[in-house]
């Protein structure tokens, strides 16, 4: 098998961003999805943040066939790895690209998360060697709309469409107050709602917001996928103020969200939640809907022993020669 060399980037300048697109779109044609996480995409494209890791990896020929990053936030660094869906050693070469990511994060202090799509057995005894731990479980769940309509008057609430600079400190209020100690979703600043706010697929019609006596209780912002197959509605974020829990705010709020999707004519409504949040999955089932992949975080401990299998980081040719499903 040709030797892939895997450089290291610690800028975001730095990355050969006209490349990775045309990589995370040739990926994101191939599995029907995006292959990077909205969160890293737009890091990337706005220059970074001060903790910022990137990862390339070129044939023989010079091309693009893999990509990682990892960027620092609240529970330590988050990483993804992107491997080009016509390469027949993308198994190994996603291997390599967690393996020299993991020797360039290890020793700073911080806990290192990998995702990984569609985990096996296989998998989590190679990332094992690594020392990355099985830690937990996202869920992507879909339902067909539009739901039934007595489901719909049933959970019918008074919703208004979020006010993009008005209502923003009262949302980044509520949100993070919902998910205190998340950590891909708890801790956002303005900077982070306005990035998202600023994206082509911002609609603030679909960003639904609650009031209680004119304070905001909870929301339900949308995200549209025409691009996926089948083109889905997201119910993007859920948060309801803990000061609201226990008056089914988030199945209405859900219901509503929902209900705005399939008025934009989309025939399926998309989410992701926690594996191990027992309320929130019965909820969802009990609208209708149902698991459709499940995606994994593997954690690394900095306080643990060196991996065995994660070296130096790799800037010269790399030998791939390792599976991983």
């Amino acid at each position: 098998m040709p030797s892939t060399a895997i450089t290291i980037v610690r800028r975001a300048a730095d990355v050969p961003l006209a490349e990775v697109s045309a990589l995370l779109f040739r990926a994101a044609d191939s599995d029907g999805e995006p292959p990077l996480s909205e969160g890293k995409r737009l890091d990337l494209e706005h220059g970074g943040r001060k903790g910022f890791l990137a990862l390339t990896a070129r044939d023989g020929d010079g091309v693009l066939v893999g990509y990682a990053q990892a960027t620092l936030g609240q529970e330590g660094w988050g990483l993804e790895a992107v491997t080009d869906p016509g390469d027949e050693g993308a198994g190994s070469l996603r291997y390599e690209l967690v393996r020299a990511a993991m020797g360039a994060l290890y020793g700073d202090g911080n806990r290192v998360h990998y995702w990984l799509g569609s985990p096996s057995p296989a998998a989590d005894a190679e990332l094992g060697e690594l020392g990355l731990a099985p830690d937990r479980d996202q869920l992507q769940m879909r339902v067909a709309l539009p739901l039934p309509p007595e489901v719909v008057r049933a959970a019918a609430i008074a919703v208004r469409p979020f006010r993009p600079g008005k209502d923003d400190a009262a949302w980044l209020s509520v949100n993070n107050r919902a998910f205190a100690g998340h950590p891909e979703q708890g801790g956002w600043d303005l900077r982070t709602l306005r990035d998202r706010v600023e994206q082509p697929w911002f609609d603030p019609a679909g960003f639904l917001v609650h009031e209680v006596d004119g304070r905001l209780a909870g929301s339900c912002w949308t995200k549209v996928h025409p691009g996926t197959r089948p083109p889905m509605g997201e119910i993007y974020v859920i948060s309801v103020d803990p000061d609201f829990h226990g008056r089914g705010l988030g199945r209405a709020l859900t219901v509503a969200g929902l209900d705005w999707l399939a008025g934009q004519g989309y025939a399926t409504g998309m989410l992701f939640t926690g594996a191990s949040n027992a309320a929130a999955v019965g909820l969802y089932r009990s609208l209708g809907f149902t698991v459709h992949r499940l995606d994994r975080v593997y954690t690394l401990d900095p306080a643990g022993p060196t991996p065995a299998g994660a070296g130096s980081p790799q800037e010269t040719p790399t030998p791939t020669a390792r599976p991983m499903p």
